[in-house]
């Protein structure tokens, strides 16, 4: 130790030890939001501000090179696959054209400025004039953590505006390409049709390939480090074949995004990990690497920099506006919503200094002098740097301000009783399905509103076995891990007690349970049916109960089918199952097909467009051709049946044929049966 100190290690600027650059960008990672909350500057504004301040241009205590491009370049890679990863596919479907109209307002509207600005005002040529029109039209979504970050990744200003985005990049970096390839005489027959097969491959490659991996890898995989690694492969392989078919590199992340986004629900482990990483290492360091482009001092070195850099600052960001305006006016959205829109689309980062660059290094020939004539002079390269800085500092206060705005108003309330958090129970007892049961109660409850948790292991209370105590205990441990994995807390619960419906019937009663989620796990030994446990706790239990057969992981479901008796609607619980089962389709992005008799299709279908979930809705009048319907069963379905006790309303004679029915003819699917509230007491034995 003593030895240490007499020799201190040298320290010299810019620091080249590994350790201490990392050391010292998670120490602004980490200090940036307790600093700039008190000075109310946006968190992403503040990044950017400390990359200027430690960068090389500034205090010169980190230098901008591999190590930070490289984990720049992820970043920006993981916002662009955010955003197509949090996307509600079913909201980008149905806004399709709303984002493909923004895209052309938010890629015209430049370019129509964008060239008699550079031509008349600032006096280039017209092919630079058409290169500086695309920077103008390229956009960065730099402030879709802040939407992210506030719950209205969904709301329809942000999916139009990430919609577009895509839009205008492809067309923008088209016009580069093109451009170039006109200023160097690269442009013949052959280069039109390689470039559009290319990007036709590309394309067709990442929307139909990447999801038939991801959803082999998730059923065989189901290590948690092997599934993130496979998702940070998938978003380079696609950034890498944009790169290759001549699309910015940022295209393939988003599309691969999309491609991912029904395997990755929203409320899964896998989904809390991916955002935790992005957000913790991958998007600060791609931020701090933005702030250490920028060098004050070239802005007075001469008043030609200055003078382009006023010029694309006011008619970029005029262009925008416009775009934005024209959008709201168009689609009749709110103020907020044009404000969201403005903010996510007027910054410009990655496609600009990729298009700047490009134009920067392309030398058309050289003076007498012999000095080079660049494409985009080096005013040009300066003035980016500055309107990088301009423009993601309005991005961020405008985004903010309207998404906070949106996040305030809410969503409104869905039809039928006070939306309280769930209290959904877990009894377990099979290590092997508790991660899937804690899957399915995330998924059934709102995202904006996670359900509270209780996991419980229940034991003859005249056991003395220390050992059963033991692997009760590791149970429900094992529950807890993974309800924390989708940040959710759990509640482990070890019960000792005459049998397990009395300790079940205990907490349900004493922790006000809503819900109840179990496994249909029983011994290879028992014949097919719900056994006496299960039927004796829905004789005495009166929640909203989900038995749950999985065979599959949860994510890697198509679809859902829903088969509803006669008369559901008349059961007390009818909103609550419907409720989850609708939650359930908005969180992971798998369909609902609903099969029930036309009287009670009318009450499916109720509050269906509100609630946003993608369903089918097809007529089926008896149970007693249910064997037929079951057979119609595709692989990646999980069959829901809604159930009844005996006597009651809904009930029909078939349903006490159902765990048989399920079990030869789809010895392969997942199901759950479904029993809701009903009104009264359970008084009725369902099934032996």
């Amino acid at each position: 130790m003593f030895a240490l100190l007499a020799h201190p290690l040298p320290v010299s600027l810019p620091l080249e030890d590994p350790i201490l650059k990392f050391m010292l960008i998670m120490a602004i990672v980490l200090a940036a939001p307790l600093l700039l909350n008190k000075l109310r500057i946006p968190y992403l504004l503040g990044l950017i501000i400390a990359g200027a301040v430690i960068g090389p241009h500034g205090l010169n205590l980190v230098l901008r090179d591999s190590s930070i491009i490289l984990s720049g370049t992820a970043g920006l890679l993981y916002i662009m696959f955010l955003s197509g990863l949090e996307i509600d596919i079913d909201d980008f479907r149905r806004n399709s054209g709303r984002s493909l109209v923004f895209g052309l307002y938010t890629f015209l509207i430049p370019m129509a400025v964008g060239i008699p600005g550079g031509h008349y005002i600032l006096g280039f040529p017209l092919p630079s004039s058409i290169l500086l029109a695309a920077l103008f039209a390229s956009q960065t979504l730099i402030a879709y953590p802040i939407v992210s970050k506030l719950g209205i990744t969904r709301d329809k200003a942000v999916t139009i505006a990430v919609g577009g985005t895509v839009i205008t990049d492809m067309l923008a970096l088209l016009v580069l390409t093109i451009v170039v390839g006109v200023s160097t005489g690269s442009v013949g027959e052959a280069f039109w049709y390689r470039l559009g097969i290319s990007i036709v491959a590309c394309i067709a490659i990442i929307a139909f390939l990447f999801p038939l991996l991801g959803r082999w890898f998730f059923k065989h995989c189901s290590d948690s480090v092997s599934q993130y690694v496979f998702v940070l492969v998938m978003v380079f392989l696609g950034a890498y074949l944009a790169q290759l078919a001549g699309l910015e590199p940022i295209i393939g992340a988003f599309l691969s995004g999309l491609a991912m986004n029904r395997l990755i629900p929203r409320t899964s482990a896998l989904m809390n990990r991916v955002e935790f990483v992005g957000n913790a290492i991958f998007i600060p360091f791609f931020l701090i690497g933005v702030g250490m482009l920028i060098d004050y001092r070239a802005f007075f070195r001469d008043w030609e920099t200055l003078k382009v850099s006023a010029v694309m600052i006011v008619l970029v960001t005029g262009a925008k506006y416009a775009a934005a305006v024209l959008t709201q006016k168009s689609f009749r959205l709110t103020r907020d919503q044009r404000t969201v829109i403005f903010g996510l689309s007027s910054a410009h980062v990655a496609a600009t200094l990729a298009a700047v660059m490009v134009g920067y290094n392309v030398i058309l020939g050289h003076t007498p002098e012999g000095e080079p004539i660049r494409l985009l002079n080096e005013s040009v390269l300066n003035g980016t740097i500055l309107m990088i800085l301009a423009t993601c500092t309005v991005s961020t206060f405008a985004t903010q301000r309207g998404a906070h705005r949106i996040a305030l108003k809410g969503t409104p309330a869905e039809p039928g009783p006070a939306h309280e958090r769930e209290r959904i129970l877990i009894p377990v007892s099979n290590r092997e399905n508790v991660g899937e049961l804690i899957a399915l109660s995330t998924a059934v409850s709102p995202a904006r509103k996670p359900p509270e948790l209780y996991a419980l292991r229940a034991l003859d209370n005249r056991t003395e076995d220390l050992d059963a105590r033991k692997r009760a205990a590791a149970l429900l441990e094992t529950a807890a891990s993974a309800a924390a994995a989708t940040d959710n807390y759990l509640h482990p619960l070890l019960r000792y007690d005459v049998n397990i419906v009395n300790a079940v019937m205990g907490v349900v009663r004493e922790h006000r349970i809503t819900d109840l989620v179990m496994g249909m796990h029983r011994a290879k030994a028992e014949p097919a049916g719900l056994g006496r446990t299960l039927s004796e706790l829905l004789h005495h239990c009166n929640v909203t109960t989900l038995i749950y057969q999985p065979r599959q992981p949860l994510q890697t479901l198509r679809r859902h089918v829903v088969i509803v008796p006669r008369k559901a609607e008349q059961e007390a619980g009818f909103q609550s199952w419907l409720r989850r089962v609708r939650d359930l389709g908005r969180n992971t992005g798998a369909k609902l097909a609903f099969y029930a008799p036309a009287a009670t299709m009318r009450f499916l279908r109720a509050g269906a467009g509100r609630q946003g979930a993608e369903a089918q809705y097809i007529l089926f009048e008896t149970w007693d051709d249910l064997p037929e319907l079951l057979g119609e069963v595709r692989r990646d379905d999980c069959v829901w049946l809604v159930m009844s006790r005996r006597e009651r309303v809904s009930y029909h004679p078939a349903m006490s044929r159902v765990p048989t029915l399920l079990a030869e003819a789809l010895p392969g699917n997942g199901f759950v049966l479904v029993f809701p509230e009903q009104a009264g007491e359970t008084d009725m034995l369902f099934m032996g």
